[in-house]
Protein backbone atom coordinates (compact mmCIF):
# COMPACT_ATOMS: atom_id res chain seq x y z
CA UNK A 1 0.00 0.00 0.00
CA UNK A 2 1.38 3.57 -0.62
CA UNK A 3 1.72 5.60 2.19
CA UNK A 4 -1.46 7.60 1.30
CA UNK A 5 -3.49 4.64 1.36
CA UNK A 6 -1.72 3.22 5.02
CA UNK A 7 -2.54 6.68 6.15
CA UNK A 8 -6.32 6.45 4.73
CA UNK A 9 -6.45 2.78 6.45
CA UNK A 10 -5.31 3.99 9.70
CA UNK A 11 -7.55 6.78 10.19
CA UNK A 12 -10.69 4.76 9.37
CA UNK A 13 -9.49 2.05 12.22
CA UNK A 14 -9.26 4.98 14.34
CA UNK A 15 -12.69 6.39 13.70
CA UNK A 16 -14.20 2.87 14.09
CA UNK A 17 -12.37 2.75 17.63
CA UNK A 18 -13.72 6.33 18.44
CA UNK A 19 -17.45 4.92 17.47
CA UNK A 20 -17.26 2.93 19.81
CA UNK A 21 -15.79 5.20 22.45
CA UNK A 22 -18.70 6.86 21.77
CA UNK A 23 -21.22 4.16 22.00
CA UNK A 24 -20.07 2.93 24.98
CA UNK A 25 -20.04 6.56 26.56
CA UNK A 26 -24.21 6.39 25.76
CA UNK A 27 -24.59 3.06 26.62
CA UNK A 28 -22.93 3.99 30.23
CA UNK A 29 -25.31 7.18 30.34
CA UNK A 30 -28.46 4.54 29.62
CA UNK A 31 -27.58 2.39 32.76
CA UNK A 32 -27.31 5.09 34.83
CA UNK A 33 -30.32 6.86 33.63
CA UNK A 34 -32.53 3.78 33.82
CA UNK A 35 -32.00 2.96 37.34
CA UNK A 36 -32.47 6.52 38.33
CA UNK A 37 -35.69 6.61 36.58
CA UNK A 38 -36.22 3.00 38.09
CA UNK A 39 -35.48 4.20 41.44
CA UNK A 40 -36.95 7.60 41.84
CA UNK A 41 -40.06 6.58 39.48
CA UNK A 42 -38.96 9.36 37.40
CA UNK A 43 -41.44 8.70 34.62
CA UNK A 44 -39.85 11.65 31.90
CA UNK A 45 -36.76 10.28 32.71
CA UNK A 46 -37.73 6.46 31.51
CA UNK A 47 -39.09 8.15 28.70
CA UNK A 48 -35.85 9.66 27.54
CA UNK A 49 -34.17 6.25 28.18
CA UNK A 50 -36.46 5.01 25.48
CA UNK A 51 -36.22 7.97 22.84
CA UNK A 52 -32.30 7.85 23.12
CA UNK A 53 -32.51 4.39 21.71
CA UNK A 54 -32.75 4.84 18.02
CA UNK A 55 -29.74 6.85 18.17
CA UNK A 56 -26.98 4.02 19.59
CA UNK A 57 -28.97 1.47 17.10
CA UNK A 58 -27.70 3.74 14.26
CA UNK A 59 -24.14 4.23 15.66
CA UNK A 60 -24.58 0.23 15.93
CA UNK A 61 -25.23 0.25 12.00
CA UNK A 62 -22.90 2.41 11.38
CA UNK A 63 -20.47 0.75 13.05
CA UNK A 64 -21.12 -2.32 11.08
CA UNK A 65 -21.23 -1.10 8.05
CA UNK A 66 -17.96 0.51 8.30
CA UNK A 67 -16.24 -2.57 9.69
CA UNK A 68 -17.73 -4.87 6.56
CA UNK A 69 -16.40 -2.03 3.99
CA UNK A 70 -12.99 -1.95 5.39
CA UNK A 71 -12.29 -5.46 5.36
CA UNK A 72 -13.73 -5.59 1.86
CA UNK A 73 -11.61 -2.53 0.69
CA UNK A 74 -8.21 -3.30 3.07
CA UNK A 75 -8.79 -6.95 3.24
CA UNK A 76 -6.95 -6.82 6.92
CA UNK A 77 -4.72 -9.63 8.24
CA UNK A 78 -3.65 -10.62 11.72
CA UNK A 79 -3.90 -7.71 14.58
CA UNK A 80 -5.83 -5.12 11.91
CA UNK A 81 -8.69 -8.04 11.29
CA UNK A 82 -8.56 -9.16 14.92
CA UNK A 83 -9.24 -4.98 15.57
CA UNK A 84 -12.16 -5.14 13.13
CA UNK A 85 -14.14 -8.28 14.34
CA UNK A 86 -13.53 -6.85 18.02
CA UNK A 87 -14.86 -3.76 17.26
CA UNK A 88 -18.49 -5.81 15.55
CA UNK A 89 -18.30 -7.92 18.81
CA UNK A 90 -18.18 -5.07 21.14
CA UNK A 91 -20.86 -3.26 18.73
CA UNK A 92 -23.13 -5.61 18.95
CA UNK A 93 -22.48 -5.92 23.35
CA UNK A 94 -22.98 -2.45 23.48
CA UNK A 95 -26.03 -2.04 21.77
CA UNK A 96 -27.57 -5.11 24.02
CA UNK A 97 -26.38 -3.46 26.91
CA UNK A 98 -28.24 -0.30 25.53
CA UNK A 99 -31.16 -2.35 25.00
CA UNK A 100 -31.21 -3.91 28.45
CA UNK A 101 -31.75 -0.26 29.80
CA UNK A 102 -34.43 0.31 28.07
CA UNK A 103 -35.79 -2.39 29.28
CA UNK A 104 -35.47 -1.39 32.92
CA UNK A 105 -36.96 2.36 31.85
CA UNK A 106 -39.85 0.78 30.04
CA UNK A 107 -40.80 -1.43 33.37
CA UNK A 108 -40.19 1.99 35.08
CA UNK A 109 -43.32 3.21 32.82
CA UNK A 110 -45.41 0.24 32.78
CA UNK A 111 -45.15 0.65 36.78
CA UNK A 112 -46.21 3.75 36.95
CA UNK A 113 -44.67 4.47 40.35
CA UNK A 114 -46.30 1.73 41.64
CA UNK A 115 -42.65 0.90 43.49
CA UNK A 116 -43.94 0.93 46.87
CA UNK A 117 -40.83 -1.35 48.39
CA UNK A 118 -38.18 1.65 48.92
CA UNK A 119 -36.15 -1.50 51.00
CA UNK A 120 -34.90 -2.69 47.64
CA UNK A 121 -33.91 0.45 46.25
CA UNK A 122 -30.51 0.20 48.01
CA UNK A 123 -30.31 -3.48 46.08
CA UNK A 124 -30.78 -2.05 42.62
CA UNK A 125 -28.36 0.88 43.09
CA UNK A 126 -25.43 -1.17 44.49
CA UNK A 127 -25.86 -3.68 41.28
CA UNK A 128 -26.50 -0.73 39.31
CA UNK A 129 -23.63 0.97 40.34
CA UNK A 130 -21.19 -2.46 40.04
CA UNK A 131 -22.20 -3.10 36.34
CA UNK A 132 -21.76 0.33 35.65
CA UNK A 133 -18.34 0.39 37.13
CA UNK A 134 -17.92 -2.85 35.47
CA UNK A 135 -18.79 -1.73 31.61
CA UNK A 136 -16.53 1.46 32.36
CA UNK A 137 -13.56 -0.89 33.80
CA UNK A 138 -14.13 -2.90 30.38
CA UNK A 139 -14.62 0.36 27.78
CA UNK A 140 -11.05 1.84 29.26
CA UNK A 141 -9.04 -1.99 28.96
CA UNK A 142 -10.47 -1.81 24.89
CA UNK A 143 -9.65 2.25 24.52
CA UNK A 144 -5.97 0.99 26.14
CA UNK A 145 -5.68 -2.39 25.17
CA UNK A 146 -5.15 -3.88 28.40
CA UNK A 147 -5.33 -7.29 28.79
CA UNK A 148 -4.76 -7.35 32.18
CA UNK A 149 -7.62 -4.53 33.24
CA UNK A 150 -9.90 -6.88 31.14
CA UNK A 151 -9.25 -9.99 32.81
CA UNK A 152 -10.34 -7.97 36.17
CA UNK A 153 -13.17 -7.48 34.91
CA UNK A 154 -13.69 -10.83 33.43
CA UNK A 155 -12.61 -12.63 36.87
CA UNK A 156 -15.03 -10.48 39.17
CA UNK A 157 -18.26 -11.83 36.58
CA UNK A 158 -19.72 -13.16 39.65
CA UNK A 159 -19.62 -10.19 41.43
CA UNK A 160 -22.97 -9.26 39.66
CA UNK A 161 -24.75 -12.62 40.04
CA UNK A 162 -23.82 -12.33 43.61
CA UNK A 163 -26.19 -9.25 43.90
CA UNK A 164 -28.70 -10.38 41.91
CA UNK A 165 -29.36 -13.42 43.84
CA UNK A 166 -29.53 -11.43 46.62
CA UNK A 167 -31.61 -9.22 45.55
CA UNK A 168 -33.66 -12.11 44.23
CA UNK A 169 -34.18 -13.79 47.34
CA UNK A 170 -35.32 -10.18 48.99
CA UNK A 171 -37.69 -9.56 46.04
CA UNK A 172 -39.30 -13.42 46.30
CA UNK A 173 -39.76 -12.69 50.19
CA UNK A 174 -41.70 -9.74 49.26
CA UNK A 175 -44.08 -11.82 47.16
CA UNK A 176 -44.79 -14.42 50.22
CA UNK A 177 -45.30 -11.59 52.87
CA UNK A 178 -47.51 -10.19 51.27
CA UNK A 179 -49.87 -11.33 47.47
CA UNK A 180 -50.19 -7.33 46.68
CA UNK A 181 -46.18 -7.31 46.05
CA UNK A 182 -46.42 -9.79 43.49
CA UNK A 183 -46.88 -7.46 40.71
CA UNK A 184 -44.44 -4.63 41.68
CA UNK A 185 -42.07 -7.54 42.37
CA UNK A 186 -42.08 -9.32 39.09
CA UNK A 187 -41.48 -6.12 37.16
CA UNK A 188 -38.13 -5.54 39.75
CA UNK A 189 -37.05 -8.91 39.09
CA UNK A 190 -36.99 -8.60 35.51
CA UNK A 191 -35.11 -5.28 36.16
CA UNK A 192 -32.61 -7.16 38.25
CA UNK A 193 -32.19 -9.67 35.42
CA UNK A 194 -31.35 -6.99 32.73
CA UNK A 195 -28.56 -5.90 35.17
CA UNK A 196 -26.97 -9.23 35.48
CA UNK A 197 -27.35 -9.40 31.48
CA UNK A 198 -25.47 -5.62 31.35
CA UNK A 199 -22.72 -7.82 33.49
CA UNK A 200 -22.03 -10.63 31.47
CA UNK A 201 -21.79 -8.25 28.25
CA UNK A 202 -19.42 -6.40 29.83
CA UNK A 203 -17.38 -9.69 30.39
CA UNK A 204 -17.81 -10.72 26.81
CA UNK A 205 -16.11 -7.43 26.10
CA UNK A 206 -13.56 -8.31 28.28
CA UNK A 207 -13.16 -11.64 26.72
CA UNK A 208 -13.39 -10.06 23.13
CA UNK A 209 -10.46 -7.25 24.54
CA UNK A 210 -8.21 -10.05 25.18
CA UNK A 211 -8.96 -12.32 21.80
CA UNK A 212 -7.84 -8.78 20.27
CA UNK A 213 -4.33 -8.47 21.74
CA UNK A 214 -3.68 -12.00 21.79
CA UNK A 215 -5.26 -13.64 19.16
CA UNK A 216 -6.97 -16.74 21.23
CA UNK A 217 -9.52 -17.18 23.24
CA UNK A 218 -10.16 -17.87 26.75
CA UNK A 219 -10.07 -21.18 26.90
CA UNK A 220 -11.15 -21.14 31.02
CA UNK A 221 -14.64 -21.19 31.98
CA UNK A 222 -16.05 -17.98 33.36
CA UNK A 223 -15.18 -17.86 37.21
CA UNK A 224 -18.14 -18.14 39.01
CA UNK A 225 -19.11 -17.27 43.09
CA UNK A 226 -21.00 -19.82 44.06
CA UNK A 227 -18.46 -22.92 44.56
CA UNK A 228 -21.12 -25.26 46.85
CA UNK A 229 -21.66 -27.69 43.75
CA UNK A 230 -17.94 -28.57 43.85
CA UNK A 231 -17.38 -29.82 47.70
CA UNK A 232 -17.67 -33.53 47.95
CA UNK A 233 -18.70 -35.10 50.65
CA UNK A 234 -16.73 -35.78 53.37
CA UNK A 235 -13.87 -33.35 52.30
Amino acid sequence: MTEHTVSAYENELKGLAQRIAEMGGLAERQIASSIDALIRSDMDLARRVREADPQIDALHREIEETGILIIAKRQPMAIDLREIVGALRIASDLERIADLAKNIAKRVIVMNGALSLPKVSGGFDAMARLALERVKQVLDAYSQRDVAAALEVWKADGDVDALYNSLFRELLTYMMEDPRNIGSCTHLLFCAKNLERIGDHATNIAETVYYMVNGVTLADERPKLDTTTMVSVGS
